[in-house]
């Protein structure tokens, strides 16, 4: 656990307590902090006053005794509109920050390497540590995948930090500096938490700050948002860059055509020749956005110093992580992907990318953000199963380009899916879960949702019975007897 010097004998207010707020409620009360503890949800003020955590209603209490807010990262800071909480603590003057900011004050000489982006962050962090671990290099990954920011060890000091940034921590910390900071790729997200587009880009680009002449930015220039971005840094940013791209040759950086990733990192403007290594035959980073991850993975590596002959070694030996594009099992010629993380369209859109003959799961809470990314892919979409409260929404929107069936929920919509599947007669099917919307319509979380589905995936009977058909094994022809069913 990070020690907090900066907060002993100070008093730190804490706004929720989910896994980073309890952190934090740890780390200061280690650190001789007074910690008064508050969460909207009565369940979590009950478990931490049984861990012995002091709670106090921040609604009610003193600010004036009150030295810093430290706010979890899922509570609105600015849009659509601040927490109550949080604009009492402004009206009295009291700092608002992350868990981010406490550890960056306190460990002010670590090297710090963050990876934010709309797509793909989880399995790039997980990504570049596998590599730098591989290549011999002390690596503690942190953040949001594997132990909240406050958890990591203080001790190795010259362990690198390898953390998943969101935009809402990004928000919360102003003396963050990257050795090495990667933006991977940039679409609509959280719109409603920043006020739209601009400001959810303004955070993501708080990643940048306080970089120095011998820091790496490592720039994803794949999507609009990011050539303009990498463009601007070069004509004012001090850091060097490193741009990476998937489907389009780099003069220099890094680069990924037809699956094959290409170093012109010291090339200047000749191009690469030849191959590091081939992608496709990996695996855990199948679909073009999984090579974007590896190219941006990579590219932190070899702007640490690693060879490229021991990066692309890491990338052959990288097992994936679960919830991304995660084989579950084949039974009966389908195949069972969990891809429960696609929380966006844009991260759907390339799960849907990725397979042909697809029966695709989707909806939960639907976000703000346009279906466009989905229309280019929807051929490879043999029948939607969509569950939730997007479920309406996503029918009106997609039932003129695909079959589509409102399942309501997982189980029934597994149970719909494998019987069509198994129906197709026509090519290896896949049952899909991409949901392109969060989770929290019905689950606790994006993991606790690819859970449920494995569990169900696990507990098929091995020839369940085949649907009734209408047709010569037409997985179409059930559907309006499982709309019935669905409603």
């Amino acid at each position: 656990m990070i020690p907090l010097p900066s907060m002993q004998g100070r008093t730190g207010a804490v706004l929720g307590l989910g896994r980073s707020g309890r952190s934090a409620c740890r780390a200061l009360l280690t650190s001789g902090a007074r910690v008064w503890a508050w969460d909207d949800a009565p369940a979590r003020r009950a478990e931490a006053a049984a861990a012995g955590v002091p709670v106090v209603d921040l609604a009610i209490c003193n600010w004036q005794r009150v030295d810093r807010l430290v706010l979890s990262p899922g509570i609105p800071l600015h849009h659509p509109r601040p927490h109550p909480v949080v604009g009492q603590a402004r009206e009295a003057g009291v700092e608002v920050v992350g868990d981010l900011e406490l550890l960056v004050e306190n460990q002010p000489q670590r090297r710090i390497v963050g990876i934010t982006g709309t797509n793909g962050k989880s399995t790039t962090t997980a990504l570049t540590g596998a590599l730098l671990r591989g290549a011999g290099i002390g690596v503690q990954v942190g953040g949001n995948i594997g132990l909240p920011i406050l958890d990591l060890l203080p001790k190795p000091e010259e362990d690198l930090y390898v953390l998943e940034l969101s935009s809402y921590q990004l928000d919360l910390s102003e003396q963050l500096s990257c050795s090495v900071a990667v933006i991977l790729n940039l679409s609509a997200d959280h719109l409603d938490r920043h006020g739209g587009m601009n400001g959810y880009l303004r955070a993501k680009r708080r990643i940048l700050r306080n970089q120095r002449a011998s820091d790496w930015a490592l720039i994803g220039v794949d999507d609009a948002h990011g050539r303009a971005l990498f463009e601007q840094l070069g004509s004012a940013g001090p850091q060097r860059l490193l741009p990476f791209a998937v489907g389009r040759r780099l003069s220099q950086g890094i680069y990924v055509l037809d699956g094959r990733l290409y170093d012109a990192l010291d090339r200047g403007q000749e191009p690469a020749t030849e191959p590091v290594v081939d992608l496709r035959p990996i695996a855990s980073l199948r679909g073009a956005h999984n090579w974007q991850n590896a190219a941006a993975a990579y590219g932190v590596a070899r702007a640490l110093g690693v060879a490229p002959q021991a990066a692309a070694a890491g990338l052959r030996a990288f097992r994936g992580l679960a919830h991304r594009m995660e084989a579950v099992a084949t039974q009966g010629g389908v195949a069972f992907v969990n891809d429960s993380k696609a929380t966006n369209p844009e991260a759907a859109a390339r799960a849907l990318a990725s397979f042909e003959r697809i029966y695709w799961i989707a909806g939960g809470r639907p976000k703000e953000a346009s279906l466009d990314p989905l229309l280019p892919w929807l051929d490879r979409v043999r029948h939607a199963y969509l569950i939730g409260e997007a479920a309406a929404p996503f029918a009106a929107a997609l039932a003129s380009r695909v079959p589509c069936t409102q399942s309501g929920d997982l189980a029934t919509a597994l149970r719909q899916a494998v019987g069509a599947a198994r129906a197709d007669r026509e090519g290896a099917a896949v049952v899909l879960l991409s949901p392109a919307c969060a989770s929290f319509d019905q689950f606790a979380d994006f993991e606790a949702r690819g859970d449920a589905f494995k569990a169900l995936v696990g507990s098929l009977a091995p020839s369940a019975p085949q649907p009734s058909q209408d047709g010569a094994g037409s997985p179409r022809a059930v559907a309006p007897a499982i709309v019935e069913a669905g409603r």
